[in-house]
């Protein structure tokens, strides 16, 4: 990917340039020209000579020099030809403009328009988007009207439409861009690729987005986890479309039922350290949080207020966002009463009260910065007939120049806050309209400051396993035309990578029955063996408490049963397995999506889709990502041990949890998988009902 060529050209080739006014191919033209961009500019269209003072030629092959960025504004189906003329001069980067792709069902023709691009070495951004703009540099190669301010934030995004709200919107807001880009299509250049050039360029210290659909979220979680666990982290802030949508395809397992709709993105975003922006808003919120404040820990929260009202909304947002007030020490409450009223609050949140001048707001906001148990600052200003926004806003500038501790500003209000709040943008001062976004963001500011300095870990793996057997399974299976294994044959591939079992076999007779209880000695919970039966309780398929002196008769009552109920289902035995002692019921699961391979662990049994106590993650699994999808569930408590009861072994639950990480890696076929229950107890977690299915 040579995005050097697209966002520094030292010369840009425009094919498809128009003399009539409000079209792509004008404006893109008349946008390089007029916007300052420093480099050749070379309009191409057979029809006209000249546009905005610019020579205009009839073909690619006529341009004297070197070109470096082609941005292609013509039919779909000429655009290849196009490329390939503008590479023979030298094109590593081309913006395609043009519509009529993937997005009109013409997937093929978008196919070829990348493989043309893949084979002569050009980056393809789009098609079907807005364009690219480096206000560094005073490049605008996009139909967008406005050349936005330069500053550190980098925003690329599926929707171009959106990029033309977000550039007028920014301006107001005071945030500038370092990198602007439309991918459209995503035809060849994808979100990683852009994200590993972003985070290597020094002009860049936020990376935005806003995505509709991602892909290869192992990826993703890797590069991120080694470019931001690192000297540098650069968040990634993401606003993702689509978060109430269903699942597609029809799902029989209850981990592909319980993943569907939003749950692999938020998985996804958690593993990977992105910064997830629920509504345009929130994204600049905390891209002016995250851009305009140094990274670093965060968890105490100091509060200054005006107003006692705001100030207890705020205490609660921040409360609730997972941050805490922090405990003035002695000397700063001491300092604080020297200046302010008696009837002031000198602890957190301290109220200024009222009246409050400029003056009275510096001396507070001084004594906070320098207090050692305060993280970071909130500043909250109602507009009273005393207030003085401007002086207020200048006090917090000047706090900036001998602190560097994270800090918010609400100026509540509008036009009698308006030249207050001018002030802060100006200074690069982060500021939002209301206090509770504010403690939402720095609530992000904090948690992503704690994961980028978590240590990378190797995946859990596990030496004792039998992979050439499970493969020899599969290939079986594949075979036979087989993908999916019920119970009994799920066991087995279990027993392989060594889960903790209980006791069991398969029985095709009541006589073999007989001497499988015989040999184990216990009793049993005797279940259905077929491959057209998913719920066995349902159909009379589940009989528990069997000994040795009843299963002959329990073996053919229940082969009469089921068949009664499902006439048509093909019965091949039942499952005998050790009766389990009492213990908690958790599921552990696994559903392949378009996003990877994703693993559940959660509270299990009948109640699982009732309660959906679970929670998600990509593998393969490190132990930290094991035990975050432990100490996450409501239910956690149950396994610490909770009204007598005694804990948990929560290793083997752990150890569980990771051979499922490991199985699943060895085979990216399998594309179901529920193990529910695994019962866990004081001495351990066995799996005591199994479910796979692999890919046709």
């Amino acid at each position: 990917m040579n995005l050097d060529s697209l966002f520094y050209p030292q010369a840009i080739a425009v094919i498809g340039a128009s003399s009539r006014e409000k079209t792509v191919g004008n404006d893109v033209v008349k946008n390089l020209v007029q916007q300052g961009y420093q480099g050749k500019i070379y309009p191409v269209n057979p029809k006209i000579s000249e546009l905005y003072s610019t020579r205009v030629y009839a073909d690619v092959a006529q341009i004297e020099g070197n070109i470096d960025l082609v941005v292609v504004a013509i039919p779909a189906k000429f655009v290849a030809d196009e490329i390939k003329k503008a590479a023979a001069k030298g094109a590593k980067a081309a913006i395609v403009i043009s519509a009529g792709f993937k997005e009109m069902g013409n997937l093929e023709l978008e196919k070829q328009l990348a493989a043309v691009c893949n084979e002569l070495g050009v980056t393809l951004v789009g098609p079907n988007c807005l364009g690219a703009i480096n206000a560094e540099h005073q490049m605008n190669a996009s139909f967008a009207a406005v050349m936005p301010p330069v500053g550190d934030v980098a925003f690329f995004s599926q929707s171009g439409a959106l990029c033309t709200a977000v550039l007028d919107y920014a301006k107001d807001l005071g945030i500038g861009f370092s990198k602007f880009l439309s991918i459209g299509n995503k035809a060849a250049l994808s979100e990683l690729d852009l994200i590993k050039y972003l985070h290597a360029d020094p002009k860049t210290k936020v990376i935005c987005m806003y995505a509709e659909s991602l892909d290869n979220a192992p990826s993703l979680i890797q590069a991120l986890r080694e470019l931001n666990r690192g000297s540098n982290p650069k968040p990634v802030i993401v606003l993702k479309s689509g978060k109430t949508a269903a699942g597609a395809g029809a799902i029989a397992s209850h981990t592909g039922s319980l993943s569907s709709g939003d749950s692999a993105y938020q998985a996804l975003f958690a593993q990977a350290g992105m910064i997830r922006a629920n509504s345009i808003s929130e994204l600049f919120d905390l891209a002016q949080v995250f851009s305009m404040n140094e990274i670093q820990s965060v968890k105490k929260v100091t509060i200054i207020t005006n107003a006692g009202g705001p100030g207890v909304l705020t205490t609660d947002a921040v409360i609730e966002s997972g941050l805490a007030l922090a405990d003035l020490t002695p000397e700063t409450v001491v300092e604080l009463r020297s200046f302010l009223a008696p009837s002031a609050s000198t602890h957190n949140p301290v109220d200024v009260l009222g009246d409050a001048v400029g003056e009275i707001y510096e001396k507070t906001i001084d004594a906070i910065a320098k207090d050692p148990n305060t993280d970071a600052i909130i500043v909250l200003l109602t507009p009273q007939s005393m207030t003085e926004p401007e002086k207020t806003a200048q006090a917090v500038v000047k706090m900036r120049q001998t602190s560097n501790k994270p800090i918010v500003v609400s100026l509540m209000g509008k036009a009698l806050v308006a030249s207050g709040v001018e002030i802060l943008r100006a200074n690069k001062i982060a500021t939002t309209a209301f206090p509770e976004p504010a403690a939402a963001a720095l609530a992000a500011f904090a948690k992503f400051s704690n994961w980028s300095k978590e240590q990378n870990e190797e995946f859990l793996n596990y030496q004792d396993v039998d992979k050439a057997r499970v493969t020899e399974i599969f290939a079986q299976a594949k075979a036979n035309g087989q993908t999916s294994f019920p119970e009994a044959e799920a066991m087995e591939i279990m027993s392989a990578y060594r889960f903790p079992l209980l006791k069991s076999a398969v029985a095709k007779t009541a006589q073999e029955a007989l001497v499988i209880m015989q040999e184990f000695n216990c009793k049993v919970a005797m279940k259905i063996v077929s491959p057209d039966i998913l719920h066995k309780s349902d159909v009379g398929g589940v009989a528990l408490n069997i000994d040795v002196n009843n299963v002959v008769t329990e073996f053919e009552a229940m082969m009469q049963r089921v068949s009664a109920n499902k006439p048509d289902a093909k019965l091949e035995g039942v499952l005998l397995m050790e009766m389990a002692q009492k213990g908690i019921e958790l599921i552990l699961g696994v559903n392949k999506n378009s996003l990877g391979t994703m693993l559940m662990f959660g509270l299990g049994g009948i109640y699982v889709e009732i309660f959906k106590d679970v929670n998600f993650a990509f593998g393969p699994l490190t132990r930290t990502d094991v035990l975050k999808m432990i100490s996450g569930l409501r239910s956690n408590k149950l396994l610490e041990g909770a009204r007598g009861e005694a804990a948990a072994d929560k290793e083997t639950i752990i150890e569980a949890i990771g051979r499922l990480s490991q199985l699943v890696s060895d085979f990216p076929e399998i594309v179901e998988l529920d193990i529910n229950p695994l019962l866990a107890t004081k001495d351990g977690a066995k799996v005591l009902d199994a479910r796979i299915v692999i890919e046709d």
